[in-house]
């Protein structure tokens, strides 16, 4: 059993098909940490950019999709996505961890860590910063897998399973960094 952690898609219909090569039959949801479908006044147009074709991909995943509005989300963005767009956070709970899913614009790294504490939260997943990252924090696990279609570092990817958390490049699979549940 497997989730797929993306976040910063921006539109990017070449962003999801890099992801889609990942996406095997023990992958039970993705989770997607919201900027789902426009790159915003202060990003470049992101390679592959036709939102409308990505909600029709999105939209036809055979599996669930679970996404954290972004600040580049608007309400409308609701009206083409068969999925909720949830504001201002996602809350998962798979195989007993609870995953707690913002795209990172409206909590500070100590907000998240005091959440984490309150509600007993074992993994925190954000986008935003297009810097993929993973790391655990006072016994949290922090995971930003970047932005597939705008990286800064590198276009990322995080797979959660009942043993680990991996941050992954989506160039080549490689694992970057990984840290055991």
């Amino acid at each position: 059993m497997k989730i797929i952690v993306i976040s910063d898609t921006h539109g990017s219909v070449s962003a999801l098909e890099m992801v889609k090569k990942y996406i095997q039959s023990d992958v039970n949801c993705i989770i997607h940490a919201g900027d789902v479908y426009y790159f915003g006044p202060r990003n470049p147009l992101p390679s592959g950019h036709a939102p409308g074709s990505l909600s029709l991909q999105f939209n036809s995943l055979n599996i669930p999709l679970i996404c954290a509005k972004g600040n580049c989300d608007s309400d409308v963005d609701q009206l083409v996505s068969n999925f909720p767009l949830c504001d201002p956070f996602a809350f998962v709970v798979y195989n007993g961890i609870k995953i707690f899913v913002t795209h990172g614009h409206r909590y500070s790294n100590e907000d998240l860590l005091k959440l984490s504490k309150q509600w007993k939260i074992n993994i925190v997943v954000s986008g935003h910063t297009h810097m993929a990252r993973l790391e655990k924090i006072d016994g949290v696990i922090f995971l930003n897998p970047g932005s597939c279609a705008l990286p800064k570092n590198f276009p990322g990817m995080g797979v959660i399973d009942d043993r680990s958390v991996e941050l992954r490049n989506l160039l080549d699979g490689s694992i970057v960094e990984k840290i055991s549940l």
